[in-house]
């Protein structure tokens, strides 16, 4: 399977990048979109001992669920492990992708499903992405029949991304005048005579990246410089039924016991020890009064940042993988029970889940999924 088609209609459709966090780096990291896929690897963490397990199993694409190239990398001289596994990966050719904070944002993604193994409840995000998403309209003027070549590279590159929908635009008819200076090479007519030209008015909206949608416009357009324009919309008010974006608080049918949380949390995730803290009033295996929690405010990897929000801030206990020591004494001391279970194992065994969505996706079309048996969190409990 071409890389470009895997991205476009499997990867990039179960984790959509305009759902990402501002800060995050989603996407391609390196690989061509023309290369073969035959054989991929999940991980969390690319280190060096995942890669070599890469190279040792032939693999072609490896899918970071961490990306590989956060922080700029200003040369590739070997001197760091991240400049070894950049490089090795780029002389291998060694795809790789990472979905990140857009698959925990996304419906059915990493933070959904951690709310699944705490009970049934109805989650809600933290922060939909209709609050915290900017957004901007581009319109271009395209001849007819270079319309659905610009269309189509343009939502290439992420636009025209409303809701559950892609791919969407909307076109009017009209005319163009120009004339082009000496020097100039227009596409239609000749330098120094005003020449009017039949175009469609192409309309799209961009959430974010603005940049590439650019780039593939430029790429697609036949004309020499094409002229657009760019408005930036203000934020939709939060709907009542989003799905999406950062963290999540579900609110349990049933209200439960801090032991019950650590107990049903521990057997989704398939581990033997959590950190919890609970505030000096409640007793952590019956709770104060049957059922001491109804809320829990949810989100992979480290937390704080995000549980500290409005949207979550009224939640009865807090479960993130980790927090800073004066954090958690914060939220204990103002009532809050809070759940730790390291970084990495909030999210590592949500990789078995996300290779069977990619499988059902009809990303199984040729390509044999692995899950790194290498990848690992960098500390143990001893």
């Amino acid at each position: 399977m071409r890389l470009a088609d895997l991205l476009h209609d499997v990867l990039e459709p179960l984790a959509p990048a305009h759902l990402a966090e501002s800060w995050d780096k989603v996407g391609l990291h390196v690989g061509d979109g023309d290369q073969r896929i035959r054989r991929a690897m999940l991980c969390i963490d690319l280190t060096e001992p995942v890669l070599a397990e890469a190279v040792r199993k032939r693999v072609n694409l490896v899918i970071a669920y961490h990306p590989p190239i956060f922080s700029p990398l200003e040369r590739l001289t070997g001197d760091t492990w991240k400049e070894r596994v950049i490089a090795e990966c780029i002389r291998r050719r060694i795809a790789l992708y990472s979905p990140h904070t857009a698959l925990d944002s996304v419906q059915g993604g990493l933070n959904d499903w951690l709310c699944e193994g705490i009970g049934r409840g109805t989650p809600k995000p933290i922060i939909a992405v209709t609050e915290r998403a900017k957004q901007f309209k581009i319109v271009t003027f395209v001849p007819p029949s270079h319309v659905e070549k610009v269309r189509k590279a343009m939502a290439k590159a992420h636009a025209g991304v409303i809701g559950q929908y892609v791919e969407c635009s909307f076109t009017t008819p009209g005319t163009g005048t120009f004339r082009g200076v000496e020097g100039a090479n227009p596409y239609v007519g000749k330098p120094g005579r005003l020449e009017s030209v039949e175009e469609l008015r192409l309309e799209m909206v961009c959430p974010k990246h603005l940049d590439y949608v650019i780039h593939a416009l430029r790429g697609a357009h036949p004309y020499e410089e094409p002229a657009f324009d760019i408005f930036e919309l203000a934020p939709p008010p939060q709907r009542f039924d989003d799905v999406t974006g950062s963290g999540r608080v579900l609110m349990l049918n049933r209200p439960i016991t801090p032991r019950t949380l650590v107990n049903r949390l521990k057997k989704h995730l398939g581990v033997k020890h959590l950190e919890l803290a609970v505030p000096s009033r409640i007793d952590p295996e019956n709770g104060p009064y049957r059922g001491s929690i109804k809320t829990v405010a949810v989100c992979a990897g480290a937390g704080h940042s995000l549980l500290s929000r409005d949207g979550a801030s009224y939640a009865d206990a807090w479960f993130t993988g980790e927090m800073r020591h004066h954090d958690v004494l914060d939220a204990v001391q103002e009532g809050r029970v809070v759940v730790l279970a390291g970084h990495t194992q909030t999210e590592r065994p949500y990789l078995p889940i996300y290779r069977q969505r990619i499988l059902e996706a009809g990303g199984g079309k040729g390509i044999e999924w692995l899950i790194s048996e290498a990848d690992a969190a960098p500390g143990v409990v001893v």
